[in-house]
């Protein structure tokens, strides 16, 4: 089909294989998995899908021409020859940004300027006035990623990160990014089947994309605004179209979602997020220090939290450590509790063994989501996974 095209997910390190199946389960055609980026074929209303609903993407690509380039000039003379009248009016506006992988480009600052450089000249020459940058709202940001001599020139069709979803009004010191919060939920094998906590919630990032999760909720929903919006062939009846078909697709939960936080300012932030999302139906958010907590009830309990480092609060680690791995023990039977951490020394003080250990980044501090597995009663294989 003629309307399909090639489009990009970009996505964080270590979350591409959940972004692959992301798009296959939305139904994206030849997905193909990179580094950090997931490429695959759609039409307008699936580009408008893959923003909606792809949980683990940053972004959304759609590359419109690829070229050799040596230096600046060849850069210079191949974006002044694209069309891009039909991408944008003279009295327009538009950003660029740039990553360069290359040594005849080392300024990715400077390849974007040339690039606007490029696209204003023609215009100017074309039509005798010049669309105006915009960093802020433009109509059409383009993107340059230029990796040794390859120049792929896209539009981005999301704009802001996808990982601000709009249900943020509050957060704390080092909030987690709400991809990389849905990406620790899915490793973690989360499927809605049983009670979830996060014992040190903070700004409830991590409960609500879980609930998400869930519900089948689709997790941009309360975005204010994607880039394709903006452009000269945006179909509101479309998008509103894609947006029922995916609301049409959720589905109850039946069991308690918990955050604790010992923090009141935390608690409160927390709760007024996740009002914001409107999932206070099914999260309960209390002030509690998980330390001096215990399992209610018997069920099954799924845990994932993002407990603090070194940076962020002043606090003995070996000992803050070791106390989770006592209340785990001691409190938590029948629990799978996975966290993050970037204090990879810290570890081998929880006096668990972890089942699963798996290697990401948080922002750039390299990390590992790690799984602990406490059984009910006995105590015999307690640090095995089952």
């Amino acid at each position: 089909m003629e309307n399909n095209y090639k489009m990009v997910a970009k996505t964080l390190y270590g979350f591409e294989d959940l972004l692959e199946r992301e798009l296959i389960q939305l139904g994206a055609m030849e997905v193909k998995k990179g580094v950090r980026n997931v490429s695959f074929v759609g039409d307008k209303g699936f580009m408008y899908k893959a923003n909606l609903a792809l949980r683990t993407a940053i972004k959304i690509l759609k590359p419109i021409k690829t070229f050799r380039v040596l230096n600046e000039q060849d850069l210079y003379d191949q974006v002044y020859k694209m069309s891009w009248s039909k991408h944008l009016k003279p009295t327009g506006s538009l950003a660029v940004d740039a990553t360069v992988h290359s040594k005849a480009f080392t300024h990715s600052k400077y390849v974007a300027l040339k690039t606007k450089d490029a696209i204003v000249d023609k215009f100017r020459s074309t039509d005798g006035q010049r669309p105006n940058v915009d960093l802020r709202f433009p109509d059409l940001k383009i993107n340059v990623h230029i990796d040794r001599q390859v120049c792929t020139i896209s539009l981005d069709t999301s704009g802001e990160s996808l990982h601000k979803r709009g249900y943020k009004s509050a957060t704390n010191i080092a909030p987690i990014n709400e991809v990389l919060a849905a990406g620790l939920v899915m490793l973690s094998g989360w499927d809605g089947q049983s009670d979830f906590m996060d014992p040190m919630c903070g700004s409830g990032t991590i409960l609500a994309e879980a609930a998400m999760i869930a519900c089948n909720i689709p997790p941009n929903l309360m975005r204010k605004e994607f880039a394709f919006e903006r452009w000269q062939d945006w179909d509101v009846d479309l998008f509103e179209k894609i947006e029922e078909s995916l609301l049409s697709k959720t589905r109850d939960f039946h069991h308690k979602m918990i955050g604790y936080d010992k923090s009141p300012s935390a608690v409160s932030k927390a709760m007024a997020n996740i009002k914001n999302a409107h999932l206070d139906e099914f999260i309960t958010i209390q002030h509690e220090d998980f330390f001096k907590t215990q399992k209610a009830g018997d069920n099954k309990l799924h845990m994932v939290f993002n407990p603090p480092y070194g940076e962020r609060l002043d606090i003995d680690m070996e000992t803050f450590y070791k106390e989770i791995g006592d209340t785990l023990k001691q409190g938590y039977p029948g629990t799978d509790a996975w966290f993050i951490t970037s204090n990879l020394d810290a570890l081998k003080h929880v006096g668990l063994r972890p089942s699963r250990k798996i290697h990401l980044f948080n922002a750039k501090l390299e990390s590992r989501l790690v799984k602990y597995v406490m059984y009910e009663g006995s105590k015999k294989g307690k640090y095995m996974d089952n």
